[in-house]
C-alpha cells in the first residue's frame, strides 16, 4: 500500500511538472511572438528627424506606427539659440528623412546637419506656404488678416500653394496656424509615400483623418473667437502672426530687429503697465521669466505660462484660442504677447 501511494504521488508530481513546463513553453512562445512583432514594426519604421516638437506630432499623425520621430530641440530649449549636440549630429547618419521648418537654430546649423547624412531626404515644410516677413513695426488694421468666409479660405489656400514668394527674414512660426498646418501635412504625406510607397493607403487614411481634425479645430477656434470684439493684440516677439492672419486678428509688434528690451525699455514697460492697468503677464517656458516676474511684481499682477512649442499640438492650440478669448473677450482690453511677457492692457 505505501508503494502504491508513492507511485501515485510520483505520477501526480510528474504531471504537475509537465503542466508547468507546458505553461512556461506557451508563455515563452507568446513573449517571443510579441517581441518578434515589435521587432518587425521597429525594423519597418522610417527614421525621421524634426526640429521642434509640434512637427513630431504632425509626422506621427500621418506616419502612425510606421515612423520613428526624433526631435532635435530638447524640452525647455529655445529654437532661436539652441546648438545641436555632437551626438545628435552623429545620430543623423541613421535618418531617412529630415523635416525642415526653418527655425533659426536649424538654419544656422543646416550645412552641418545636411553634411551629417547627405543621403537623407530633406522635407521642407515651408514648401508651398506663403510666408510673411517677421513683423518689425506696427501693422495697421486690415493688413495681413484672414477672414474665414468660404471664399477667403479658398483664396488663402491658393495663396499658400500657388503664390509662394521669397521674403526677407521670413516668419518661421508656420506651425501656429491650423490652415497652414494642412499644407504642411500634405508635404509630409508626399514624402512618406515617396520613401515607403507600399503603405500609401495607410498614410492616405491617416492624412484624411488629420485634415478632418484640423478643419474641426479651425472651426472651433473661429467659434471661440467669434464673439471677441477687440481683435487687436500687441506683440513683443511676433510669434503669433500667422494665427492672427488666420483668425482676423491684428498683431501689433513691440520688438524691433529681434532685440529684447534694454533696461531703459523695461523701465518704460513697467511704467506703461502701471499706467494702463495690466492685470496678467504670460511667459514662455523656453525663456527666462525674470522680466515677466519683474513687471508682475511691480504691477501686483501674476505670470501665466503659454507654450507655442508643446508637442501635444492639437489640444495646445485649443488652449491658446481659449486663452485669447478669455483675455481679449473684454472689448476694453488690449492683449500683449511676448516670449518673455504677454499682458492684458486696458485702454
Amino acid at each position: 500500500m505505501p508503494n502504491y501511494r508513492r507511485l501515485v504521488t510520483t505520477i501526480l508530481a510528474l504531471g504537475i511538472v509537465s503542466l508547468v513546463g507546458c505553461g512556461q513553453t506557451q508563455t515563452n512562445e507568446t513573449t517571443e511572438s510579441a517581441q518578434s512583432a515589435d521587432s518587425n514594426v521597429s525594423e519597418n519604421q522610417l527614421d525621421v528627424v524634426v526640429s521642434i516638437p509640434p512637427q513630431k506630432y504632425f509626422v506621427e499623425r500621418i506616419g502612425g506606427e510606421y515612423v520613428n520621430v526624433t526631435v532635435m530641440l530638447p524640452p525647455g530649449a529655445s529654437p532661436a539659440t539652441y546648438e545641436p549636440k555632437p551626438q545628435q549630429l552623429q545620430n543623423l547618419a541613421d535618418a531617412e528623412a529630415y523635416a525642415r521648418i526653418q527655425v533659426p537654430f536649424e538654419n544656422a546649423w543646416w550645412e552641418r546637419i545636411r553634411s551629417a547624412n547627405p543621403e537623407m531626404k530633406v522635407v521642407d515644410l515651408t514648401e508651398g506656404v506663403n510666408r510673411m516677413p517677421m513683423a518689425a513695426e506696427h501693422s495697421h488694421p486690415g493688413e495681413e488678416h484672414h477672414h474665414h468666409s468660404d471664399a477667403d479660405e479658398h483664396q488663402h489656400d491658393q495663396e499658400a500653394s500657388s503664390q509662394t514668394e521669397t521674403v526677407a527674414n521670413p516668419d518661421p512660426h508656420i506651425w501656429l496656424s491650423p490652415p497652414l498646418v494642412k499644407e504642411q501635412a500634405q508635404t509630409i504625406y508626399a514624402a512618406l509615400v515617396e520613401l515607403d510607397p507600399s503603405r500609401q493607403q495607410i498614410y492616405q487614411e491617416n492624412l484624411n483623418a488629420f485634415i478632418a481634425d484640423l478643419e474641426q479645430l479651425d472651426q472651433d477656434i473661429q467659434q471661440t473667437l467669434s464673439g471677441v470684439e477687440n481683435r487687436t493684440f500687441m506683440v513683443f516677439h511676433p510669434a503669433w502672426g500667422y494665427f492672427a492672419r488666420a483668425y482676423n486678428l491684428e498683431m501689433v509688434p513691440i520688438e524691433v530687429g529681434g532685440n529684447e528690451p534694454s533696461a531703459a525699455e523695461m523701465s518704460k514697460l513697467i511704467s506703461k503697465a502701471k499706467a494702463d492697468n495690466i492685470q496678467i503677464i504670460f511667459a514662455q517656458p523656453q525663456f527666462s521669466t525674470k522680466d515677466a516676474k519683474t513687471i508682475a511684481n511691480e504691477i501686483g499682477g501674476e505670470v501665466i505660462l503659454l507654450d507655442p512649442l508643446a508637442e501635444d499640438w492639437m489640444s495646445n492650440m485649443s488652449k491658446v484660442s481659449n486663452t485669447f478669448k478669455d483675455v481679449m473677450g473684454d472689448p476694453t482690453a488690449l492683449l500683449v504677447v511676448t516670449p518673455h511677457l504677454m499682458a492684458v492692457i486696458s485702454k
